[in-house]
């Protein structure tokens, strides 16, 4: 074999193995891809149940309901123009609260979402109790810098 045929037979089996490896990639994307969606998105959407979907929008006021025998929490999330019920079994994150940004991750099944994962939003200021006064004490908090 002369060392043309060579680096020819190792271009092709790179550029083989680089497609394959490509292919793989798309694939496996296309499995893990969760579709984000409002209430409001997801009512005009067709959405099979057995399909993994994020909800976001804000938690309505006086809709949270904990049940102490099963730790099932239920809830309602809102765009202002449509909303969906949420029902979610574990502990909420901390900063979940009636009125404030919430993003769940589950399937949909009778216009209700089983959520296996909540995540609770908040504003770019938000800084936790414990570090706040750290900075506080060290003098640091809210220095004003030029």
């Amino acid at each position: 074999m002369s060392k043309r045929f060579q680096r020819v037979v190792l271009i092709i089996g790179s550029l083989v193995f680089l497609l394959f490896s490509i292919i793989l990639a798309l694939f496996n994307i296309k499995n893990n891809v969760v579709f984000f969606f409002t209430p409001s998105e997801l009512f005009n959407q067709e959405i099979e149940s057995k399909n993994k979907v994020r909800i976001g929008g804000i938690v309505k006021k006086n809709s949270y309901k904990f049940n102490e025998e099963n730790k099932q929490n239920f809830f309602i999330i809102t765009d202002f123009k449509d909303e969906i019920k949420v029902y979610f079994i574990g502990i909420v994150p901390d900063l979940f609260k009636e009125g404030s940004g919430v993003v769940a991750e589950g399937s949909i099944n009778n216009d209700i979402l089983n959520a296996k994962k909540i995540f609770a939003k908040h504003d770019e200021n938000y800084m936790p109790e414990k570090i706040s006064k750290e900075l506080k004490k060290s003098g640091y908090w809210k220095k004003e810098y030029e």
